[in-house]
């Protein structure tokens, strides 16, 4: 299946600020069942971007914006081809545990071993762990089966019920919450059985009959956990799935702080406004060469809504903070 995503992410300022720089991670990758076949970042105001990838081998764009401006608009337009992923076996052998930790300390997984800024083993997860009886029995995909459905059933789906930087203590004590903290709780569960686990940052195709929970028109986040014979393989407990062709990867990392889509600061004393919104339109064949990407219909609407020039400043409050930079 091939896919064609539209990311658009809109910065509004109250007050013009003098300089923003910012780095992005919307560029999907390409590896295991996954290419990006083409990738194009447009930012406003115009600048330079650079890009670069990182040791885990996430696309990076980063940029710079010098000068006044009272609005930062990016926008991400991908085409990825995904093939479907294979379906792992209903269980592992009877030594699977052992195969997982000879692979363990035959390779480099401390990092998706250890605990990370947003998957920390609290007092609370302690407690949720053993109530779910999480240890080291049966065969290590059946476990991971077992916290997928698990967490599913345990935590309501609530958009804006935590924040992105919300411990997971929060969802814990709630019962709900979103994608970020189902991959939260179950990374840092699935870490304390001793299983390799990952944070994966992307894009969800949505379809009616899938019935998801998670939110259409936004990011989306899951997990992949390392297994013997298998390699890395995907758990999204937000919609209790296995991660597979509708699963769209733009980076990995040990949780959300490694991986935000954006990430940036600006020079200035005053509040920002964020704005985001995703399109995900699938296709069987690429579209032609020489051809534009297809356009949802009310993606246009929202591009230019978000490109509307800002309001024009006071003269007199423009040549103040002129003198003011000077």
């Amino acid at each position: 299946m091939f896919y064609t995503i539209r990311h658009l992410t809109k910065f509004r300022y109250k007050s013009s600020i003098t300089e923003s720089v910012m780095e992005t991670r919307m560029h999907p990758r390409s590896d295991g069942n996954q290419r990006c076949l083409t990738f194009h970042l447009s930012v406003s105001p115009r600048c330079r971007v650079i890009s670069y990838r990182d040791h885990l081998g996430n696309n990076i764009h980063h940029f710079d914006i010098p000068g006044l401006h009272s609005q930062l608009v990016i926008v991400a337009e991908s085409l990825v081809d995904v093939q479907p992923a294979p379906v792992p076996g209903p269980l592992l052998g009877v030594d699977s545990w052992e195969e997982l930790d000879a692979m363990v300390s035959a390779g480099d997984y401390w990092e998706f071993l250890l605990p990370s800024e947003y998957a920390q083993p609290t007092d609370v997860l302690i407690e949720f762990r053993e109530a779910l009886n999480i240890t080291r029995r049966e065969d290590p995909l059946t476990l991971l089966h077992e916290i997928n459905d698990k967490l599913y059933s345990h935590f309501d789906y609530v958009p804006q019920s935590t924040r992105v930087d919300s411990p997971i203590d929060e969802a814990l004590k709630s019962k709900k919450g979103v994608c970020q903290d189902f991959a939260h709780v179950m990374i840092a569960l699935v870490r304390s059985v001793q299983i390799p686990c990952r944070y994966v940052s992307g894009y969800l195709y949505h379809r009616t009959q899938d019935q998801d929970r998670s939110a259409e028109g936004a990011t989306h986040a899951w997990v992949e956990a390392l297994l013997p014979h298998m390699g890395w393989v995907g758990f999204d407990p937000t919609n209790r799935l296995l991660a597979g062709e509708r699963h769209i990867r733009t980076a990995i990392g040990r949780d959300y702080a490694d991986v935000p889509p954006t990430r940036g600061i600006y020079r200035g004393q005053t509040a920002s406004e964020l704005s985001v919104a995703v399109r995900v339109a699938p296709s069987e064949a690429p579209p032609p060469l020489d051809r534009e990407l297809p356009i949802p219909e009310d993606w246009s609407i929202l591009v230019e809504k978000a490109q509307e020039p800002p309001t024009p400043l006071h003269p007199p409050r423009v040549l103040h903070q002129q003198q003011q930079q000077q």
